[in-house]
């Protein structure tokens, strides 16, 4: 007896398939090659899959950057977490967590300019920017604990950020 092309799965498990097979496209074809055929055979699903448990494939791809932009969240929040109650070596370890593992990893890099170069879209720009404000405001929040004058923390946070970004960039190339 031959194994089904396809299988059933719960509602979540099969969204949040869809979304790691979304985030595996990204990573090896770029933004241009996640269209739902692709998704659809990279997750082992029918392509009308795709539109029943997604409003269509931008809807996919924005819940796809908010699951991966959660990923990194949560890294950053462990690493701090273990980093224990000194604010100088919270601050220190959110930042440097993003020059190892999960963080800096080359799938992730292609995966994340994937996003970028699709911020031209609605919802992607949308979670763009509330990735972003999250990543921000985590930062100063560090920085005040750190007792950097809130009139500061804006401009400093965003420097950071610049900094990490940049950095990221060229350790993931």
């Amino acid at each position: 007896m031959s194994k089904p092309a396809f299988s059933r799965a719960k509602p979540d498990a099969r969204r949040q398939s869809l979304i790691e097979a979304t985030a595996r496209v990204l990573a090896r074809d770029g933004a241009t090659g996640a269209s739902v055929r692709p998704i659809a055979i990279e997750a082992g699903v029918s392509p009308g899959l795709i539109n029943h448990y997604f409003a269509g494939i931008e809807a996919l791809i924005a819940a796809t950057y908010s699951a991966v932009g959660d990923q990194v969240s949560n890294a950053l929040g462990a690493a701090v977490a273990a980093a224990g109650d000194d604010p100088r070596a919270r601050l220190t370890a959110y930042v440097t967590a993003s020059f190892a593992p999960p963080i800096a990893d080359r799938a992730l890099l292609a995966t994340w300019i994937a996003f970028w170069s699709l911020t031209g879209k609605p919802q992607i720009a949308e979670r763009h920017d509330a990735i972003y404000a999250r990543y921000r405001e985590d930062l100063e929040t560090l920085l005040a604990e750190c007792g950097i004058a809130a009139t500061d923390r804006r401009l400093t946070a965003i420097a950071i950020t610049a900094l990490v970004d940049g950095l990221w960039l060229e350790l993931c190339l």
